[in-house]
């Protein structure tokens, strides 16, 4: 694993101490998350600015806490991630990114 974030590190022993990562499964995680994003949907629906920060943050923490479950540095994805969309080229169409080929 790499140089975890400040954020990431906070994130992932407050996980380790709460027996979060040896006592689930990142597909326990998974239903978590899901749980999150629809507190997202509703956030995003009711144009709540406080239940929006925080409904992304929460789903910021399960991502952390799958990524390190899955040895995985969550850090090190976003930055996988980064360098996937970095030089993407497309367009929007109808509200959704279209891709370039």
């Amino acid at each position: 694993m790499g140089e975890q974030s400040k954020w990431s590190g906070r994130v992932g022993q407050w996980a380790e101490d709460r027996n979060i990562i040896g006592g689930s499964t990142a597909q326990h995680q998974l239903g978590k998350l899901i749980e999150e994003v629809g507190e997202l949907a509703t956030a995003l629906a009711n144009e709540s600015f406080r239940e929006l920060e925080d409904a992304i943050g929460d789903c910021a923490v399960v991502l952390c806490v799958i990524a390190r479950q899955s040895g995985l540095d969550f850090d090190e994805c976003l930055e996988a991630a980064w360098h996937e969309i970095k030089h993407r080229k497309g367009r929007l169409v109808n509200g959704q990114f279209v891709k370039e080929e």
